[in-house]
């Protein structure tokens, strides 16, 4: 990757009014006392009515708005952008891709477009991506982490999956987040020191899965989501500590040396079990799930949004994004400018 990626800005865009948890327990019938204590979020915002399912944002229109207030807070216009660059595991549609309606969307043409179908680790994919493709000729980028989990459900109260469909929605959210790159230094700017991007776990059984379902299984209303949460629990900690030591040992920074910490935002207990894994006493930890849900790769973006009102010159920040879809390992070293 170029050793001069900095991220100029970040935008990010949520659906609609928050959704608490009593809301979601009147539409399901779910006991708010026992999904509080297993998925561990307040609030979280969706892209469809869930009194009558229609869809109120598309990934389209979330990712535009995230990147339209990114470009804005670097008072950018849609000629000044070399390339854009979109990690999702949730696009509008199997064709056109979603990268290329955003980019259209904002105006912006004649530029390479790229988009990654991923897990949680595809936001940290995407900026791996945008940071390799910064060179004398592509100087600005937009890297965009979106996704609109709730379309994978089944919202149907009477279906023999209310409990987990309730309880999944506890932790679900969707949302959308984005970041200007650039080649050259700019004041106030953060530095991106390094990205670590591994596929782990070889052979493992995936932890989660997404079903795409076709016409033909329409006529069967199954949940396409499932999730493995014993083993979810039990790997991302020490994944998350794999990619810690893996990235500070790229970038040659020790573990004292960091001030932020922006970990895995996944619900319920994982992420204070990956910050006992981490061993970390003394670094503010910049989170959001418990308000904006488990919004995939929105996720990191939205933490870089928190990290770039409090990161001074000089301070060190590391992100960490664990996918437990078949278990990859990402993580960025980030340093005030």
């Amino acid at each position: 990757m170029s050793p001069d990626a900095h991220i100029v800005s970040t935008g990010t865009a949520l659906p609609g009014e928050p959704v608490d948890n009593e809301a979601i327990a009147r539409r399901f019938g779910t006991d708010v006392a026992s999904a509080e204590a297993f998925i561990g979020t307040r609030q979280r915002h969706f892209a469809v009515d869930l009194n009558t399912g229609q869809v109120t944002h598309t990934l389209t229109d979330l990712g535009a708005q995230a990147c339209a207030q990114a470009m804005a807070r670097a008072d950018l216009e849609p000629r000044d952008v070399d390339f854009l660059v979109l990690g999702t595991s949730s696009p509008d549609a199997l064709v056109p891709a979603t990268v290329n309606l955003i980019a259209d969307r904002l105006g912006i043409d004649q530029v390479s477009t790229y988009q990654l179908q991923s897990g949680c680790a595809g936001a940290l994919q995407a900026l791996d991506l945008a940071c390799r493709l910064l060179d004398e000729e592509h100087l600005i980028g937009l890297v965009v982490g979106a996704d609109v989990c709730v379309k994978h459900l089944v919202l149907d109260r009477n279906t023999n999956s209310v409990g987990r469909t309730g309880h999944v929605l506890f932790g679900a959210g969707d949302g959308a987040g984005a970041a200007v790159l650039a080649s050259e230094l700019v004041p106030g700017s953060i530095a991106v020191r390094r990205v670590l991007n591994r596929f782990s776990e070889l052979s493992r059984t995936p932890g989660q899965v997404v079903r795409w379902f076709g016409a033909a299984d329409l006529a069967h209303p199954e949940q396409p989501v499932e999730q493995d949460h014993k083993a979810i629990a039990q790997r991302v900690p020490l994944l998350a500590r794999q990619a810690m030591r893996e990235v500070l040992g790229m970038t040659g920074w020790y573990q004292a040396s960091v001030s932020y910490l922006l970990p895995p935002q996944l619900p319920g207990r994982v992420p204070q079990h990956v910050a006992n894994e981490l061993g970390l006493a003394d670094v503010t930890e910049i989170s959001c799930v418990a308000d904006v849900g488990n919004a995939g790769n929105a996720l990191p973006f939205l933490q870089l949004d928190l990290l770039r009102d409090r990161i001074l010159a000089k301070e060190r920040a590391v992100a960490i994004a664990i996918e437990p879809s078949k278990w990859i390992k990402a993580a960025v070293t980030l340093e005030g400018m």
